[in-house]
């Protein structure tokens, strides 16, 4: 068997693998990168966030999705073969796997491809033919479909996320199990297509963590694309049957479709690695525990991205894996930010950050809203007029901002104005004094705040 070495060991080449890896790189490290798929880049680029933003931003370019908002919603929209779709995809998949190897190349990170597993706390063997040993290991493998048995998955019908991204056609009809970030994002994509979809959930509303008014707005959105929630109802049996899917409820409801994405949660993909034999365990919900600086009960070993849990996105996936890598060799680094943006990409998308209104109220806040419609936007009437908003939530005495919350085009780019200035713990009257780029939707920050502002002004 042949045996190489490493001073730092990463398990897994996703988002969390990717920028551990060139951080112990720029350290002077030695890196080997253990990838089990043929290509590198983990479920986030192969199967996962890329493809479906990929899909989504096809979707809306090729049926004219916006320019349709001018002649109305009615207006049908363009024709797109499932080869449209897929060409788009491979192509972007195919120039961001070329790109994660050319950085690799340029730091000098080997890549093993092949399953790794633990045989003790310093030496892995990859596809039962090479032993690696290692000062430093950092697990981040990420996660995987939650799939159970009792799920008849194929290729062609009853299909998980990773499935879907293989289908040969566009369905007519189409059932969706689950309300959360998944199923909401690939329910809308479809509806946008023309696609009947109907969406299961034992919720109430889809995307329930989100605040209420922004959850509200999105399903009034997404009604207009004829998407159809079932709320408060769980799945008792899932079938298919000849050519269909179909589904009963525990209350009786019964449901068919062309296709069913079954999209209820996804779990750690830790089980090939024997981490036992390291000497660690998985906690009661299946992901590895760390501290702050995602060590491990065993201190050399490290684990980031979806493998310790949420929030479970690229994003903070990346900064995990950077940081863990920094503290792996002691060099400076920091905690964790507490304060991070969420994006959610549904049609239409969602971004926030902070406190939602909610939780203000369960904290016993004083706060003011302060909110802007996108139909007061010069920038929105534009480009197509889509229904969107600003939400600022904000402190009625000291002005402090507390939240923001953007549902609507462009709601994950300018979000980042918003999280800077929290950062900076700005007050509402920041975005008052400041002057805006005008026609944009950045804009929209200053809108609310003087609404959010004149409300507390005239209290005062």
């Amino acid at each position: 068997m042949e045996e190489l070495y490493a001073d730092f060991v990463v398990m897994g080449s996703g988002p969390a693998g990717q920028k551990g890896a060139i951080q112990a790189s720029k350290l002077g490290r030695s890196v080997i990168v253990i990838e089990e798929d043929p290509y590198l880049g983990g479920a986030s680029l192969n199967s996962g966030t890329i493809p479906s933003k990929s899909l989504r931003e096809a979707i809306l370019e090729l049926s004219d999705f916006f320019g349709r908002n001018f002649y109305g919603r009615e207006e049908k929209p363009r024709e797109i073969s499932i080869n449209d779709l897929n060409f788009r995809l491979n192509r972007v998949l195919e120039e961001e796997r070329r790109n994660l190897a050319r950085q690799f190349e340029k730091n000098k990170i080997r890549v093993l491809h092949g399953t790794a597993a633990f045989v003790d706390p310093f030496h892995v063997v990859v596809g039962g033919k090479i032993k690696v040993k290692g000062d430093r290991f950092l697990i981040a493998t990420g996660s995987k479909p939650r799939n159970p048995l009792h799920v008849p998955f194929d290729d062609q019908v009853i299909l998980d996320s990773t499935r879907l991204l293989r289908i040969d056609h566009l369905p007519k009809t189409m059932i969706v199990l689950g309300g959360g970030i998944i199923g909401s994002e690939y329910a809308s994509f479809f509806a946008a297509l023309g696609t009947e979809v109907t969406v299961i959930d034992k919720r109430e509303h889809l995307l329930p963590l989100l605040d209420a008014e922004i959850g509200l707005h999105l399903q009034k959105s997404l009604a207009q694309l004829h998407l159809k929630v079932l709320g408060r109802k769980e799945p008792a049996v899932i079938q298919r049957v000849k050519d269909h899917a179909y589904v009963k409820c525990t209350d009786g409801t019964e449901v068919k479709a062309e296709m069913l994405l079954y999209a209820l949660g996804r779990q750690a993909d830790v089980t090939p690695l024997c981490i036992h034999k390291a000497g660690l365990n998985v906690d009661k919900a299946g992901y590895i525990p760390v501290n702050a600086l995602f060590q491990t009960e065993v201190h050399h070993i490290y684990a980031a991205g979806d493998v310790i849990g949420g929030p479970s996105l690229a994003s903070t996936s990346m900064e995990q894996g950077r940081l863990a890598a920094r503290h792996a060799f002691g060099v400076e680094t920091h905690h964790f930010p507490t304060l991070y943006p969420i994006g959610i990409y549904t049609i239409p998308e969602i971004s926030s950050c902070g406190y939602t209104e909610e939780k203000l109220r369960e904290l016993g806040f004083r706060f003011e809203v302060g909110r802007a419609y996108y139909y007061e936007i010069a920038r929105n009437q534009i480009v197509g007029n889509d229904p969107g908003m600003f939400k600022i939530l904000f402190h009625a005495d000291t002005l402090e901002i507390l939240g923001i919350h953007i549902v609507g085009r462009a709601a994950t780019e300018v979000i980042h104005i918003g999280q800077v200035a929290m950062s900076f713990n700005a007050r509402i009257d920041y975005f008052i004094d400041q002057v805006f780029n005008y026609p944009t939707y950045a804009e929209g920050y200053r809108i609310a705040a003087l609404n959010g502002y004149n409300k507390v002004k005239h209290k005062r």
